[in-house]
């Protein structure tokens, strides 16, 4: 997934921020509880304030990422 993920974050660089966290790292502990994060791969498209807009479990497509951000992009 990472060829894919970083591929987008050149492609959607200044339109979307892209933010990883470590789910081994304690003190993301309580975000990721917050975000209902459920396991690897786990992506989340949160708007500015914080509200999850669309997520993905398991592998995606860059497709479907894209269809995703560009839809709320407009």
């Amino acid at each position: 997934m990472a060829p894919i993920v970083h591929g987008l974050e050149v492609e959607y660089f200044n339109k979307v921020n892209f933010v990883y966290l470590d789910v081994d790292d304690p003190a993301n502990t309580e975000y990721l509880k917050k975000l209902g994060y459920k396991y690897q791969p786990h992506f989340l498209l949160v708007d500015g304030q914080g509200s999850v807009l669309k997520q993905w479990l398991g592998p995606v497509g860059a497709g479907d990422f894209r269809t995703a951000f560009d839809s709320y992009l407009k």
